[in-house]
């Protein structure tokens, strides 16, 4: 969506499923170490961690990555007739790194792991242009989504490992509502697990659109989470299996409110409870589930700073007040990396 620009429970019971959270082997965490990667002239929505590196994409046409092990830094920048883009988008398969840019025109980068070429693969240049997140399945199958134009989401697809793009016409898509789209505030405004994928909505309505066979046919589910208003909605989403589900929003012009901005999932998606209310965070950009925690464990950032809950989202626990990390992913299931304005971070969760 345009107008960002920086960017469990106590036992629930849910009758319809009889999907249900199990415990964790872990102990909860208690604390946080954090020590500073990178820091720079650059503001970063969008991470993915492959073995050592940390590859990373950010405004000002820069993308590159921080290797662990050898603690080399390594960055490029990328110029499109006089524009440097600003990409919020990233995603990879086994052969390449894809960044992805916001605005017109919608550029989206083949970019060789070795940094030693760059090849664009898809151009949109309507007035309406603007991408928001990316993944992919596997390593031939991906996806893109932006925001709304001619009713309907941008969704592209690739069948080739990326190297075209196809979008999907609008009449295999839901329809958008008036003043409905989605946010590019972390690259997690768009999940992808097994066959499955879902994007999630902000503004006007605050939905979640799925899709059960990788795009050829897409469901709408609606959501408690705050809308109405153009910077309301849901910022992100994580599944830890085809199941369980957490989103988080809020109110990015009033980002202390924390009410009716977190919620949970334990069919697919389907049906959505509140969780949290009154408590914890309030605008959030970014939510990652804790690996191997059986879907119990979560963390986030925005506003708030980070924050982390050990019991489904109901209650949370703040681990740093930094206002300033826009985007989180677990290395494994005590460490991970977030950034934002200016840095790259490293977190290690101490039981």
């Amino acid at each position: 969506m345009r107008k960002i620009l920086r960017i469990f429970l106590l036992p629930l019971v849910f009758t319809q499923c009889k999907h249900e959270i199990k415990p964790e082997k872990n102990n909860y965490f208690s604390d946080v170490i954090i020590d500073t990667l990178w820091q720079d002239n650059f503001s970063i929505r969008a991470i993915l961690i492959e073995n050592d590196k940390i590859w990373y994409a950010a405004d000002k046409g820069k993308y590159g990555y921080y290797d662990l092990a050898s603690k080399e830094k390594f960055q490029k920048t990328i110029s499109k007739d006089t524009i440097n883009p600003e990409f919020r988008s990233i995603a990879k398969n086994s052969s390449a790194i894809f960044v992805m840019s916001v605005g017109t025109p919608g550029l989206l980068y083949k970019v060789a792991k070795d940094g030693s070429e760059t090849k664009l693969v898809y151009k949109d240049d309507h007035e309406k242009a603007f991408f928001d997140a990316m993944h992919f399945w596997n390593d031939k199958e991906g996806i893109a989504v932006g925001d709304p134009i001619d009713g309907c989401f941008s969704v592209i697809i690739t069948k080739d490992s990326g190297n075209t793009w196809q979008k999907i016409p609008c009449e295999r898509l839901p329809k958008i509502e008036e003043g409905e789209a989605a946010f590019a505030a972390s690259n997690s405004a768009l999940m992808v697990k097994n066959n499955m994928a879902w994007i999630v909505s902000g503004g006007k309505k605050a939905r979640i659109f799925y899709t059960l066979d990788k795009g050829a046919s897409w469901e709408v589910a609606a959501t408690p989470i705050i809308q109405g208003e153009t910077m309301t909605g849901i910022f992100s989403a994580d599944f830890y299996d085809e199941n369980i589900g957490f989103i988080v929003g809020g109110n990015y012009e009033k980002p202390e409110l924390n009410s009716k901005n977190k919620a949970l999932t334990i069919n697919g998606g389907k049906t959505w409870t509140l969780i949290g209310e009154n408590t914890g965070f309030g605008y959030a950009s970014c939510v990652q589930f804790v690996p191997e925690s059986g879907g119990k464990q979560l963390v986030t950032v925005g506003f708030s700073g980070l924050q982390y809950s050990s019991d489904n989202g109901a209650t949370w626990k703040q681990f740093s007040k930094d206002k300033d990390l826009y985007t989180i992913h677990f290395i494994d299931n005590h460490m991970a990396i977030a950034a934002g304005k200016n840095k790259i971070i490293r977190i290690r969760f101490k039981k």
